[in-house]
Parts: structure tokens; sequence; C-alpha cells
């Protein structure tokens, strides 16, 4: 930068110096010019690099911690999120930010110091001069921060309007198979095209108020310009100021209007990451609500035994009870079915165990220790969930199998593919066990995704297991089949089960009842159907068959366990 305003003042040296007859320095001027370009090139390619450096590495600091961050929040927070939402702030908002720090900052201070030095040179050579060219200035500024308090409302309401398209892109292509089923092709094109057009809309309004400030700022200092060449060429005719002062003034003010025509640029590229740092430190801001103690440690040694005492759940935005007031006491290695009708909690209530959320009320206890005084990553390792709806990653089967212990051994894996009866399937694939499935396993079968991920939960070895009506997508065959290997694996274990069908609850000795988030009865079938209407109600409307009202079928499935 120095060596950029040094040239305006060897050139008007040698002006003036060729004005007056002396043509001995020329090779000398040439030779100071030429090494000054060169330094000038070394320097903006250094330049570059560490400034290319240095935003990468905030970029790559920001991911790895939003990443880390989007970790530590409880499962609630992602309850309300869309994951286009959350990926475009971890890619588009991200990068703009980038951006900015690689060059709209750079290309902002490097103004900065050219107009400054370019300013004091001005006065050296000609005080009265640079006062008039640099008259504008206060306007220049004023408008600046006009432009900033248009521009970025403007600006953040178009990387909103881009996270929505993403997210509705993300919920396009996960939904590609409900989307060709109903050959509904035509209507998820209209719906895109109407984010599209609205990303469009609002990105016209923020360009319409760049076109204006823009042009504007970079006009204002024309003004300055205008006023020197009138004025100064008139000292320069009458002799008050030499041509080359002036040439040397003149150079130093063209220096001054670039870095002044180029900061609408600037400001548009530090609105667009000033909205985005927004966006992103919406989430950085957002404390988890579930946390390990300082004092924390690992769960104690136990066998199981799992209490809800006075248990009161209610999800932040909702005006009612998830539950309500739940008691319930589980020995160690006991088998409890949960049932209840649609939305009585029995989920929330089996998430509640490994603190998946936290209690409004009450308290949870594993092995005697409130799972709020234990470290959660620690509970979570005792403990083993298979869902209706299992998610399997984009790796191979091996990979998903051993997820919950990374160490396990191939034959490891292989007797837990084997207990959960899906080994058979496995070794029909192309590559076995080395086989890629497709994103969260959509290239397998609902079944076969259950029985991996029941093979999953096996190899954790868990003291609890929690069964979230794991066999719902299995045929008769292969439920009976994964039936006899959970007893295996149920045997000393406590496990709760979230039951739809008579033939799990009677892998159950325990049942639970709920209703609207309260438990209304707690006790074996027999009992049940003797003392609760809603259980009665639920076996005679849920499984209509007339042998499931018949207590004997049940009673010789309880005894095979």
């Amino acid at each position: 930068m120095g060596m950029t305003v040094l040239i305006p003042w060897l050139t008007g040296q040698a002006i003036n110096q060729i004005h007056a007859g002396d043509k001995a320095n020329l090779e000398r001027l040439g030779a100071a010019v030429l090494i000054a370009g060169i330094l000038r090139l070394a320097l903006t390619v250094f330049r570059r690099l560490i400034s290319g450096r240095v935003s990468l590495g905030v970029e790559r600091d920001l991911r790895a911690y939003m990443y880390e961050h989007l970790q530590s929040l409880e499962l609630a927070f992602f309850d309300g999120q869309q994951t286009g939402q959350l990926m475009s702030r971890a890619t588009v908002d991200l990068q703009a930010v980038r951006f900015f720090l690689g060059y709209g900052l750079l290309f902002m201070l490097q103004s900065a110091l050219t107009i400054v030095l370019a300013a004091v040179a001005m006065f050296v050579v000609n005080p009265g001069l640079a006062a008039i060219s640099l008259a504008p200035v206060p306007f220049v500024v004023l408008v600046a921060q006009r432009y900033g308090k248009r521009s970025r409302p403007a600006m953040q309401e178009v990387q909103q309007r881009i996270a929505e398209l993403t997210a509705e892109v993300e919920e396009n292509v996960s939904g590609v198979r409900v989307v060709k089923a109903f050959a509904a092709e035509g209507r998820q094109r209209r719906r895109f095209e109407m984010q599209v057009g609205r990303v469009f809309e609002q990105a016209i309004t923020s360009t319409r108020i760049q076109a204006f400030y823009g042009p504007f700022i970079g006009f204002l200092p024309q003004v300055g310009l205008a006023a020197v060449i009138f004025i100064g060429g008139r000292e320069v005719i009458n002799g008050s100021l030499t041509l080359g002062a002036f040439t040397a003034f003149y150079t130093y003010l063209l220096m001054l209007i670039g870095p002044m025509r180029t900061l609408g640029i600037s400001l548009g590229m530090a609105q667009r990451a000033t909205a985005s740092g927004a966006r992103l430190f919406q989430i950085l801001d957002r404390a988890p609500l579930v946390t390990a103690k300082p004092d924390a440690g690992p769960l104690p040694a136990g066998n199981g035994r799992v209490e809800l005492r006075n248990v009161t759940l209610r999800y932040t935005g909702s005006e009612h009870d998830a539950l309500h007031d739940v008691s319930l006491e589980v020995p160690a290695g006991c088998t409890v079915a949960v049932v209840g009708g649609t939305g009585s909690g029995k989920t929330t209530l089996v998430q509640l165990i490994p603190r998946l959320y936290d209690v409004t009320s009450g308290a949870v206890l594993v092995d005697g220790v409130d799972v709020r005084d234990v470290d959660p990553a620690a509970l979570r390792r005792e403990i083993a969930t298979v869902n209706d709806d299992p998610f399997l990653f984009s790796a191979s089967v091996a990979e998903n199998i051993a997820y919950a212990r990374p160490d396990a051994s191939d034959e490891d894996i292989m007797v837990a593919a084997r207990r959960a009866q899906a080994h058979e399937f496995i070794a029909r694939l192309p590559d076995g066990y080395d086989t890629r499935v497709g994103e969260r396993g959509l290239t397998l079968s609902g079944g076969q995704r259950q029985r991996l991920a029941i093979a999953r939960a096996l190899l954790a070895d868990p003291r609890i297991l929690i069964l979230d009506d794991a066999t719902s997508a299995v045929d008769a065959t292969t439920e009976r089949e994964i039936k006899d290997a959970l007893r295996e694996v149920m045997a000393g274990r406590t496990t709760f089960v979230i039951a739809h069908r008579l033939s799990t609850i009677a892998l159950a000795q325990e049942i639970v009842v709920l209703e609207d988030g309260e438990l209304i009865a707690h006790g074996r079938h027999e009992e049940l159907l003797e003392e609760s209407d809603l259980y009665r109600e639920i076996v005679e409307k849920g499984l209509p068959d007339q042998v499931f009202l018949n207590r004997k079928p049940l009673e010789r499935e309880v005894a095979g366990l």
C-alpha cells in the first residue's frame, strides 16, 4: 500500500523534472516504478494466501463448532426444526461469512487504508484542494449507514427464504418414494417453484436497494473530483500550482475515489455476512437444556431397576401435559409392556429413561440414581432402543450393526446378527456384511431394517432394552423368529416393550396402561382384563380375533417364556 502511494509522488517529481529539461532520472524512475510494481505483486499474492487461509480456517472452526453445538442440544430442539433449515445455516450462511472474511473485509480494510494514506498525501501536496476533494466524505458515511439499515433486514430475509428452499428440497428428496407413489411430481414441482419465486422476489428487493445505494456512494466522490479539476486546473494555468504537483494530486484523488466506488460492493457483502452471522448465532447462542452436572459420573453398578416418581412432562410450547403424575416401579430384569391409544404417552415415557427429555417435575431413577445426576453419555451406553422406524446410516451393514460398539469384532457382529435373525438375509446381500445400504437404509425392507436395529441393540449389551413396537414391520414368521431371539436377550434384562399386538404383550411379565398421559392401570394381562375397562377395550378393538379374548392362548404364550 505504501508503494502504491509512493508512485504518484515519484511520477509528479518526474514530470516536474522533465518540464525543467532534466531527463537524466527517467531510467531510475522507471526502475523504481517497476520495483514498486513487483513488490505490490508479491505482497498481493501473500495477502490473498493469508486471507484465504484465515477465512477458510474460520469457516472450518465455525462449522466444527456448529456441528458440535448441534450435537449437544437436546432432542426437543430438533422436534421444532426443519433439517433443511439447519443444513442451510451450516452451509450457505457459513459460506457467506467466510466470503466476507476472505474478501469483503479485506477490501474494506484495504480501501480504508488507501483512503487514509491518499488523504494524507493530498494534504501534503495541497491542503486547500484536499479539503475540497474530501468534502463529500461525510455524505458518503451517512449514505453508507442508511444503506446498512435498509439492506441488513432485506438480506436476512433472503437468507431465510434460501433456508426454506433448502428445507423444501431436502424434504422432497427424502420423501421421493411417497411423491412417486402418489404421482405428485407436478404438485411438488409447483411447491418448489413457489419457494424459488419467493427467493427471487426477496433477492430482487435486496438488489434494488443495492442498485441505488451502491452507485450513489460511488457518485459522491465524483463531485469532489469535478471541483478539483475545475479549481486545480485554474491554478496550473495561473502558475500557482505546478503540473507535476497537480498530476500527483489528481492521481491520489483517483486512488481515493476507486475504494469509495467499491465501498457499495463491500458493504453489500458485509450486510449479507451480518445477516448470515445473525442466523448462525441464533443456533450457537441456544444453550442446551439437557446438560450434565459438573460432578456427574457414570451410572452405578446395577441390573436395571427403573423407578418413576410422580413424573410430569410438558413439551415446550404445549398447553397440555404429555405425562401427568406417573409413578411406576420396574424391578431389575422385569419385562414391561406399555399399551394405550395413540398420543397416550407411551413413547414419551420410555424416552425419559435415557434422558432424551427432562421431566417437568418428579424424577426418573435407574438403579436408585436420578438420571439427572448421571453423565448422559454414560447413561445412554447402558440403554439400547429399537424404534418402529429404525434409522440406518449410509454405511455397510457391519458398520450399522457395530454403531453401538465401534470396537466390536466381526465375530461379535455376526453373533448379534444371528440372534436378531438377520444373518441369513445379510448373507444373501451382494457383499454380505460389507454391503452398503442406501441413505436411511431405504434399499432394505422394513423388516430387514428392524432386524439390523435389533442386532445393533443386542451388540450394545445394555442393562435396559427399549422396544418401541420393534416388530411392527415384519411378517408373522419373522416376528416369531425375532421374538425367539428376544426371549433369550430379555432374560435377566429390564425391558420396556411398546405393544400393539397380543403376541408382543405376551413377552411381558407386567403391563402398564396409559391414557392421556396418565397411568390408569398396572398389572398382568388376566388381572387387567378384569379390572381395567380401557385395557379390555384395547384388546377387543385393537386385537379383534376372538382367540385374543380368551386368556388361555396368552397364558400358554406367557408360560413359554
